[in-house]
Order: structure tokens, then sequence, then C-alpha cells
């Protein structure tokens, strides 16, 4: 877990006891001003899925708003708020509501596997011509809500530590970071991820973008640590083969 993300943990446990104060007081004016001081984090998480789900095609891009679903967190927090016992589990409860309300609404769609069997096969201008398409189709993806258009939205947190990580393969990521800016790099990661299934996206973000470790996840997601594991792995095993096939084949 990176540090801004451990102060960010600590401080949502810290307001917890506040929380359960003014509930038991029935002030949900103070209530809900403590909880708007740890939304940030969670509607970055909505608006991500939200966007994904769109380009997915789940849903037109008007049905929903990211506020669709904090004013429903709210309501599901204070109403359930006591089902947490010690204060250091509340940040994982949110994410696990929060992820419960996404997934009454969001559909699981097939894998892209013919993009992911034919990956070896294509060309540089292929592979430039597919991202340049992505790039232009995230744009207007960005703009049909104005509520996305936030710094927090555009900010990446994907590295290639996040995809190489046995001792060995230290070697990739050093060439790919001699040959790669970090601005190609994210959005190679983005246009890949686009191609896996909305589950699984959502299993790698937690890991690499919220740093959640898998236990926590199989809670967020209601599956087992094995599931959410496989997820990860899978959804790395797909990333790796895409930068060994675009940029670390010497024939292409």
């Amino acid at each position: 877990m990176n540090y801004q993300q451990r102060e960010f943990h600590i401080f949502v446990a810290q307001i917890f006891p506040d929380l359960l104060k003014s509930k038991e007081k029935g002030d949900k004016e103070i209530f809900n001003k403590l909880i708007l001081k740890i939304l940030p984090g969670i509607r970055k998480y909505v608006k991500q899925r939200l966007v994904a789900a769109i380009k997915k095609g789940h849903f037109h891009k008007n049905k929903y708003k990211p506020d669709d679903f904090v004013d429903q967190l709210f309501i599901e927090v204070y109403e359930h708020i006591e089902e947490v016992k010690k204060a250091k589990d509340f940040y994982l409860w949110l994410f696990q509501k929060t992820d419960q309300l996404l997934e009454n609404i969001i559909e699981e769609e097939e894998f892209d596997d013919l993009f992911f069997r034919n990956i070896d096969d294509y060309s540089k201008p292929e592979w430039d011509e597919m991202e340049e398409k992505f790039s232009a189709d995230a744009e207007g993806d960005l703009l049909m809500m104005d509520e996305l258009d936030d710094s927090s939205f555009h900010k990446n947190d994907y590295t290639l530590n996040h995809v190489f990580v046995e001792d060995e393969e230290q070697g990739y990521i050093d060439k790919l970071d001699e040959e790669l800016s970090e601005a190609k790099t994210q959005k190679h990661m983005q246009m890949i991820l686009h191609k896996l299934p909305l589950h699984m996206q959502s299993v790698f973000e937690l890991y690499s973008k919220y740093s959640f470790n898998v236990d926590e996840i199989s809670v967020i997601k209601g599956i087992t640590i094995q599931e959410a594991n496989q997820l990860i792995e899978d959804a790395r095993n797909k990333l790796r083969k895409s930068f060994l096939s675009r940029y670390l084949t010497d024939d292409k």
C-alpha cells in the first residue's frame, strides 16, 4: 500500500467513532458532513466503473450519474453502519457497499477472446491504429459526463511493477522504461484493460490503484481469495503478453 493510501485508510478509521456517535444522537447533518470528508476516493471508483460500463455499452451515457450512487451510499451507510465491528474495517466496508450498488446495475459481458488470441500477430501500425481509436473514444467518453472532468479522475496509478512482478522480469521493466514515457505506458495499459471483462478490470484496479490486498478484494467483491488472486493474475498475464508482443518482440 502506498503512503497516500495508508494515510487515507487511517483517516477513515479515525472518523468512524464520530460517525457512530452522530448516528446514536440522530444527528444526520453531522453524519453527512463527516461522510463527505471521505467520499473523494469512493467517488473516483464509482466514476471509473461507470465510464468502463458505458464504454462497454451496458447502458446509455445519460442513464446514471456518479451522484446517483453517492446519494444511495449515504443512505446505505447511515442505515447499516452498525454492521462494522472495527474502525479499521470501515474503509473496506465502504468499498464493499459501493461495489454492491454498482453490481446491481452493471452486468458482466463476454471476454474479448479474439483480441488476445491474435495478440502476437498485430503489427506496429495495427497497434498504433488501435491505440489511436481507443484514445479518440476515451476522449469522447470523458466528455459524456460533466462530473468526470476533475483532476482525480484523470490521474492514473498503473505501473509496470503491477505487471512484471517476478525478479527475473526486472529487465522488461528497465527496457520499457527506456523506450516508453509514463503517459505511453498508461495509455497502453488502459487500452488492454478495456478489453478485459468489467469484473476483472475492477479487481485489478482495486489491487493496483487502491492498494487493496487479495483478502480485502475478496470481501469487497464477495468472492473467494483464490478467485480474487486468479483475476489479478489473469489481468496481469494479459497485460504482460501485450507489452511483450507490442514492444519487446524484435521482429515487429
